[in-house]
């Protein structure tokens, strides 16, 4: 099982790079930051300083979209980093939240979506795509190789995620939704003929190592309520002939509005509506053996990477107790003689 670290680019940047350098250190695969670039700092150019200062991590957006950034833009960007620094770069795409919300924009369709996917994942492998009505390709990029993972709840989403994503993203770790999502992707990509176990599964969720569960709950309730946007949307859209589980749905019922100055931020003040056991489902909270034993679940469900959010005030611990005893678990220590 792979691990993932998702990060918000706070300033100062150096910050960013510094627990991008930790999470190497403690044995983490990926390092996704969030992409929202009026809420925080620009990621694309913080990647190159992390990529500059590690040697194994893949780093890239959680989740970026197709309507603030340009997509030729987008896959260059990856491409010249891939070229630089050894194809150490994923990007996590979805139709927008946050970062398309602030400016009074909407999410963008999802035939947006596909081609966007398209075109990025063309480029960003050094290939040749139509787009525009012409036939684009980076004359200088080689041999890049970029994998492009969909950020989805919807049926319909999920079903486009199957027919074209390398990977899945599901920003929750409820085992009983995660199953769902899962099987709802893998079929779509059996039907339209794709290989259902090529596709990487990813569950992210807030990660916090403790044992006050009362402060834990409340450092990592923002969560509920940025999952909640996006299950408003399919519930507006669907209403109840929506076949995603009851379980995401219910919940927000006594949701209000959001506020977007607060996004992804613990204490914030407009979560009240998430209650104690959806946080505790979302999330992945507890000493080293709660971890341990959530993770394992959502392995045996297919989950192939998890990506911990670490937006809550005990980062450096959290990172140290899964480097030292969580990650090791997951992934077996071997001996040295038998």
């Amino acid at each position: 099982m792979d691990f993932g670290a998702v990060l918000q680019t706070n300033p100062p940047a150096s910050r960013t790079v510094h627990l991008a350098k930790l999470a190497e250190q403690y044995g983490f695969s990926h390092v996704w930051t969030f992409d929202s670039h009026i809420l925080w700092q620009e990621p694309y150019v913080i990647y190159s300083a992390i990529l500059g200062q590690t040697h194994r991590v893949k780093v890239g957006p959680f989740v970026t979209n197709p309507a603030t950034r340009d997509w030729t833009v987008t896959a260059s960007v990856f491409a010249t980093l891939n070229e630089m620094y050894g194809n150490r770069t994923i990007v996590g795409i979805g139709r927008g939240d946050s970062a398309v919300r602030v400016t009074n924009g909407k999410p963008t369709t999802l035939a947006e979506l596909r081609e966007s996917i398209h075109v990025i994942r063309e480029l960003g492998n050094s290939r040749a795509v139509e787009h525009n009505g012409s036939t684009l390709q980076f004359p200088w990029s080689h041999g890049s190789e970029l994998e492009v993972w969909v950020a989805a709840y919807g049926p319909l989403a999920l079903k486009l995620t199957g027919e074209v994503g390398d990977g899945f993203i599901l920003q929750l770790a409820d085992l009983d939704i995660a199953k769902w999502m899962i099987e709802t992707v893998r079929t779509a990509a059996d039907n339209a003929g794709r290989d259902p176990m090529s596709i990487k599964f990813c569950v992210a969720a807030p990660m916090y190592i403790g044992t006050d569960w009362d402060h834990m709950r409340n450092q990592v309730r923002w969560f509920g309520g940025m999952v909640g946007n996006h299950v408003a949307d399919i519930v507006a859209k669907h209403g109840d002939s929506t076949d995603v589980p009851r379980a995401l749905t219910e919940y927000i019922a006594g949701r209000q509005g959001y506020d977007y100055n607060t996004h992804g931020k613990a204490g914030n003040d407009h979560v009240d509506f998430v209650p104690d056991e959806i946080v505790d489902r979302f999330c992945v909270l507890g000493d080293a053996k709660d971890h341990i034993e959530k993770l394992e679940a959502l392995r045996d469900l297919g989950v192939d990477q998890f990506a911990g959010y670490l937006q809550h005030d005990n980062k450096e611990e959290t990172l140290r107790v899964y480097g030292e005893h969580v990650i090791p678990a997951l992934n077996g220590n071997k001996q040295a003689k038998v």
